[in-house]
């Protein structure tokens, strides 16, 4: 079944991960996951000193060059009947520094512990949530 903006939002808050859809100027879907907090009708997310194979990050790249993206949540279970997604799609920007990037890493922080006394150093990507979409095998 279908679920409405209000189910979707409260599912993807609810998640502890998401997955990060981009694509770039070459249109090749990049899909990373990711950590996240929702701040009003945004979804932010950043880049942490978890180990990564290069600094230079596609995921940046693509936004920089197409900063259209969707987020990505799910349930799976073997138990069908328990399976649900989340999607949000919107339009995303990098900040580096500023209120706006403060506020990101606070509600991170807030959310995960282990950015307690080791917060990401950025950037931040914050995804103006333009549309939600979700499904449910059940309510």
């Amino acid at each position: 079944m279908r679920l409405d903006e209000a189910t979707s939002r409260a599912r993807l808050a609810a998640a502890r991960h998401a997955h990060l859809a981009t694509t770039g100027a070459d249109a090749q879907p990049h899909v990373v996951p990711v950590t996240f907090a929702l701040l009003g009708d945004d979804l932010v997310t950043a880049v942490d000193q978890k180990p990564k194979t290069t600094p230079r990050l596609r995921r940046l790249a693509n936004i920089a060059e197409n900063p259209h993206v969707a987020v990505l949540a799910d349930r799976y279970d073997d138990d069908w009947t328990r399976l649900w997604w989340v999607r949000a799609d919107g339009t995303a920007h990098l900040e580096h520094d500023g209120p706006a990037f403060d506020a990101a890493l606070a509600a991170l922080a807030d959310r995960y512990p282990q950015y307690r006394d080791d917060p990401p150093r950025g950037p931040v990507v914050r995804v103006r949530v333009e549309r939600w979409t979700g499904w449910a095998f059940a309510g």
